[in-house]
């Protein structure tokens, strides 16, 4: 389990000036632009217009932070007034976004189409999660299950163990990522809202690529 620190992440100006962007983790790890399977990151939103057209990336959308915003895909308005509603669509669309009272948060999840799958599910309470663990003769155990896990601190504190044993708290947008084939199972708890990211590379043409699964209660109103 490797813990991803909010404090000190790098932040990304939009060529638009309309945000910036911090990364949370990629891959491959160190991956440029044009090499990575996926990224996750976190953009500040601080007024409206439109989004870069990202011609082969799949998006997910949650917003974390804020009143909401209003995306148009290829002409279609999308209301996410729902803070923790993952929300799929393809970068290469036209896309504009209009604030619906201020800056916003989003947590961006962005799979090169044909290299990477990934759902998104946003939990409250507790639940085990884990990477898909291969066995040591190369079988396919687990191969349905993804390859890494992200978890993300969305509002509150979250808990991560293993084994019983506390490995980790996350303040608000800390992550921690579980990698196989070796990750133990993790049990998470929080008293918020935790972004669970389950990512697959070199996913095959017959998954499901951007699928976001519902959320979870949503993120806690302040």
């Amino acid at each position: 389990m490797r813990i991803l620190r909010a404090e000190g992440r790098p932040a990304m100006p939009w060529s638009n000036g309309g945000g910036v962007t911090r990364e949370i983790a990629v891959h491959p790890p160190g991956a440029g632009w044009d090499a990575f399977a996926w990224r996750v990151s976190l953009a500040d939103v601080t007024r409206d217009g439109p989004y870069s057209p990202l011609p082969g990336v799949r998006r997910i959308l949650t917003v974390v932070d804020g009143a909401g915003l209003e995306l148009t895909v290829d002409g279609a308005p999308q209301l996410l007034a729902d803070r923790c509603r993952p929300f799929a669509f393809p970068g290469a669309a036209a896309t504009d976004s209009r604030l619906l009272d201020g800056p916003v948060v989003n947590l961006n999840v962005m799979l090169r189409e044909g290299r990477a799958a990934a759902t998104v599910e946003m939990v409250r309470g507790s639940r085990v999660v884990w990477p898909r663990r291969r066995p040591a003769d190369g079988g396919a155990e687990g191969a349905d299950g993804p390859q890494e896990v992200l978890v993300v601190a969305a509002e509150g504190r979250t808990r991560l163990a293993e084994d019983g044993a506390h490995r980790a708290q996350l303040e608000r947008f800390d992550a921690a990522l579980l990698t196989g084939p070796d990750a133990a199972a993790a049990e998470l708890w929080t008293d918020g809202t935790a972004a669970v990211i389950a990512l697959s590379a070199d996913a095959g043409a017959d998954r499901v690529q951007g699928e976001a699964a519902p959320a979870v209660g949503g993120c806690p109103r302040p």
